[in-house]
């Protein structure tokens, strides 16, 4: 614009007085000094007309790059301290044009913001909802997965409204830590449960090196078929590598103590072995009688403790043949096992009357020993079917025999224990039959 077009621009926006140049009043903004006549008035005059087109252009830029911007809720502070500057900026011009023109943008820009955080609320509730469904899961990597991926969306997208920002962020956090909360735990608790699993299988097998050299025959017999036992019972899982070994030290102990013991039963005289059975078979069939009347004979605390000592002194008697070793085991095992079942369910139905503070009927006694004995062999055949799914998962290799007599025996306790189960709840179905009769 030519000087003389500036300066009817500025006479249309500015005054001089008192050799000082000022801006007339406009909008709410009264008249103000921009500065002071340096040379002549009319230069004076197109000086801040000039800085008016300067502050022009800075505006003009600044809608260019709003308009050919993909985010423009990032230039609202711009445009804001733009309008401030309207009331400060040194210079003769249409500012109220100006004010006008940042007004408008700046309702643009907002309703764009509006519109944005809309769909920012709309995609960060989905997310949420995501979210929440994975923080049940248990498939732990599958979840960890995709929580990672909807973490990473999550932080891509926008900003919500401020009042529903806290709300929000929060929904989706407490999903999201709910989840890795849950994971932590289960893998806290599955390795306490793998150390404690490890710790007891070391500390048989140490014993059994403790006993593997000994000289006391029967009763270091008797303890490494407990140990055997207790082997079984073990439980818990830990890595086939791990496994194999600790089985293979456990069993290393065995095999030595019990070669030597052949081969001194092998010196020893046919007449003398066959007594020194014949007098152990007939003490545990004693003991196995003994403890099938146990029930019968005995309150049941007292049939507990009476129970216990009969393995002590089962412990204590040496083998016997082959032959009916394991017939006369399975019947004392059986009756002792009968009595800690009974034992177990009496516990447990005196703890849900505690629990629901009232107390059963005879019928309803009955009825609630029965569902619970059912319950627990469902649980035992869980178990079961694991062990006999991994059972059939080994190979006929030489090398896994070992292993494969572990689980099945096992397959043997559980069998036992469910039939042990069934056992008493026929005779609870009878004693319900007999009082509906």
């Amino acid at each position: 614009m030519e000087n003389t077009d500036l300066l009817e621009e500025a006479k249309k926006y500015g005054f001089i007085q008192d050799q000082q140049v000022w801006l007339k009043p406009f909008m709410n903004y009264p008249a103000r000094q921009v500065g002071d006549v340096k040379e002549s008035e009319d230069d004076s005059l197109v000086y801040f007309a000039k800085r008016f087109d300067m502050f022009q252009d800075k505006v003009n830029n600044l809608l260019e790059r709003i308009a050919t911007s993909d985010n423009k809720g990032s230039f609202l502070m711009k445009v804001l301290h733009m309008k401030e500057q309207i009331g400060n900026f040194d210079a003769l011009g249409d500012f109220e044009q100006v004010y006008y023109t940042l007004s408008r943008t700046e309702e643009e820009i907002n309703d764009t913001i509006k519109q944005n955080r809309e769909k920012n609320l709309s995609l960060k509730i989905a997310l949420t909802q995501e979210a929440e469904a994975y923080s049940e899961s248990i498939d732990w990597k599958e979840a960890t997965e995709k929580l990672k991926e909807l973490r990473t969306t999550w932080i891509k997208t926008g900003p919500v409204e401020k009042e529903l920002t806290d709300e929000v962020e929060e929904r989706f956090r407490n999903a999201v830590e709910k989840f890795f909360e849950r994971k932590k735990n289960f893998f806290e608790d599955k390795k306490r449960m793998q150390n404690r699993t490890y710790e007891r299988y070391r500390d048989l097998i140490n014993q059994s090196y403790a006993l593997m050299n000994s000289e006391d025959w029967e009763e270091t017999t008797a303890k490494l078929k407990q140990l055997q036992n207790q082997w079984k019972e073990v439980g818990g899982t830990l890595s086939r590598t791990a496994m194999t070994k600790m089985w293979g030290d456990f069993r290393k102990a065995h095999n030595h103590f019990f070669e030597r013991l052949k081969r001194k039963i092998q010196k020893e005289k046919s007449a003398s072995r066959e007594q020194f059975y014949e007098q152990n078979y007939e003490g545990k069939q004693n003991l196995a009688a003994e403890a099938e009347r146990l029930l019968q004979e005995r309150s049941l605390g007292e049939a507990v403790k009476r129970a216990k000592e009969l393995q002590a002194e089962w412990k204590k008697l040496g083998p016997v043949r082959p032959e009916v070793s394991d017939a006369v085991w399975e019947r004392f095992i059986k009756a002792c096992d009968r009595v800690f079942e009974m034992s177990s369910l009496e516990h447990y139905i005196r703890k849900r009357q505690q629990a629901a503070e009232e107390t059963y009927s005879e019928v309803d006694g009955l009825q609630a020993r029965i569902t619970a004995l059912r319950e627990f062999i469902k649980s035992d055949r869980n178990e079961l079917e694991l062990l006999e799914a991994n059972l059939d998962k080994l190979n006929d290799s030489p090398s896994n025999e070992s292993f494969r007599n572990m689980l099945k025996g096992k397959i043997r306790n559980y069998n036992r224990k469910i039939g042990t189960k069934t056992a008493m709840i026929e005779m609870f179905q009878s004693q319900l039959s007999a009082i509906s009769g």
